[in-house]
């Protein structure tokens, strides 16, 4: 018997992955379903989710589990765990660029390519061995939300299309050639507060401000004479030229 552990922080993701696996169910094969405890209320009505506290509890997940799959958990796993037991992290972001936080925001502003990558987990944060990938192509009309929903669906395709193999263990994972960089919380946050004196292009503000714009999520801002936090998204429409 398999006994794999799925962790995710996300109802989107959890709903679209829970139907994959109950397509793929094998008499050989035990899943459980957890959230991290700061997700407990999204899952609420999910009776199949319990919550688990990773980094408190990883002890016993090493003596329980064959397999984990990390699917938009919001923990970093402990290295004791990713060095002792077989994990995957299922990541917005085509490794090894833009690692970390919130890949799309810094892809939108570095231009550099975005995607989503399944890998074996290593002590460090969106790296270790690449196990699948896929690439999605930024327009001038997308902002951090349509890139986002790109890559989640990407997501969901590259867990479908490879899970007998994930499972398993049969995939031939390959090393990254480069590190690529690293974004954490510190440098979005830097983003989020607008300079009103910066003396880029038009451009470049444009990117900025569509990398900030998700949804009702309130990103960037600018502080005003009066000391007033001034908060800024941007509305986006492609209008197609016959």
């Amino acid at each position: 018997m398999i006994k794999v552990l799925v962790l995710t922080d996300n109802v989107y993701i959890f709903n679209k992955f829970i139907k994959i696996i109950e397509c793929h169910l094998r008499d050989d094969l035990n899943f459980k379903f957890c959230c991290s405890p700061s997700s407990k209320v999204s899952f609420l009505n999910y009776k199949n989710v319990s919550v688990l506290d990773i980094k408190k509890e990883y002890e016993s997940v090493m003596n329980n589990y064959d397999l984990v799959i990390s699917c938009h958990c919001k923990k970093i796993f402990p290295k004791e765990l990713v060095k002792s037991t077989r994990c995957i992290n299922i990541h917005p972001g085509l490794n090894p660029y833009n690692r970390g936080w919130y890949p799309q925001v810094f892809a939108i502003n570095n231009k550099m390519p975005h995607g989503a990558t399944i890998h074996v987990m290593d002590e460090e944060i969106d790296h270790g061995d690449i196990i699948v990938q896929g690439e999605v192509i930024i327009q001038n009309h997308d902002t951090s939300l349509t890139v986002y929903e790109k890559v989640v669906n990407l997501e969901v395709k590259l867990f479908e299309d490879n899970f007998t193999s994930i499972i398993d263990g049969n995939y031939l994972a390959k090393k990254m050639t480069v590190e690529g960089n690293y974004n954490g919380i510190a440098d979005f946050k830097e983003l989020c507060k607008l300079d009103l004196n910066d003396r880029r292009s038009l451009k470049e503000h444009i990117d900025l401000l569509r990398s900030l714009t998700h949804g009702d999520y309130k990103n960037a801002y600018f502080i005003d004479d009066n000391g007033n936090k001034i908060m800024v998204s941007l509305n986006l429409e492609l209008v197609k030229v016959n």
